[in-house]
């Protein structure tokens, strides 16, 4: 590798007791090209490093009863603690199905900070303590449950780092896509001009880029009528 030293902009750490469910999406198309070209640095931290067991375990069961398992507050605290004495994290974020969902704004925001945690819940949840002590944001990807919070910790931080000025070679692109301005994209096409009888709009054939742009507020309004009208309220 030589001595190069790449100065990132951002930095994303992860903790999670699957690190190996991240390695794939973290390291493969725009977000590795992101990391090579110094732009971001994405670190996993495997939460059972941090326990002070011999099983490693990181999960005991719930004070109360009940099903499943909680994750305890000491190996959590500890990572995190160790983190914040290397640098200053402008968030702490939980990724749990009764945090805020995720919207467009608030990823625009949060792709204009510099140091990042992300904590991946996992079984019955975290001990609350960790809520109350750590976490400065809590997340939601939707009104669902997985098995873990390392996939939506995954779609956070693609979504974070795709807004990072010269991670996608053409910026504006970002800029245009669904929920940035509240409506949906509208559509779009590619060669062939015809296909089994259906055929690209004469109007985005013109040439007439005050046109094609009006098109295309139409249909972007049109589109989020039909289908999202709750973003228009």
């Amino acid at each position: 590798m030589g001595d190069f030293v790449y100065i990132c902009a951002m930095r994303i750490d992860i903790i999670t007791v699957l690190p190996e469910l991240l390695e794939s999406p973290l390291n493969a198309s725009i977000l590795k090209r992101a990391q090579e070209k110094g732009l971001v640095e994405l670190v996993v931290h495997n939460l059972r490093d941090y326990s002070t067991n011999k099983q490693k375990s990181v999960d005991d069961y719930a004070f109360g009863g009940g099903a499943g398992m909680v994750m305890q507050i000491q190996p959590i605290a500890d990572c995190i603690e160790k983190l914040k004495t290397e640098r200053t994290y402008d968030e702490i974020i939980y990724m749990t199905p009764d945090g805020e969902t995720m919207k467009q704004g608030m990823v625009n925001k949060l792709s204009l900070k510099e140091n990042l945690i992300i904590l991946a819940g996992h079984y019955k949840g975290v001990d609350q303590r960790v809520r109350d002590l750590f976490i400065t944001k809590e997340i939601s990807i939707g009104d669902f449950v997985l098995t873990g919070g390392e996939l939506p910790a995954a779609i956070l931080a693609d979504a974070i780092i795709r807004l990072i000025p010269g991670v996608i070679s053409d910026e504006t692109s970002a800029l245009t896509d669904s929920f940035q301005d509240n409506l949906l994209a509208p559509p779009v096409y590619t060669r062939p001009e015809e296909y089994r009888g259906l055929k690209v709009p004469d109007i985005l054939l013109s040439g007439d880029h005050k046109k094609i742009e009006a098109w295309r507020e139409e249909e972007a309004l049109k589109r989020t009528e039909e289908r999202r009208p709750d973003l228009l309220n």
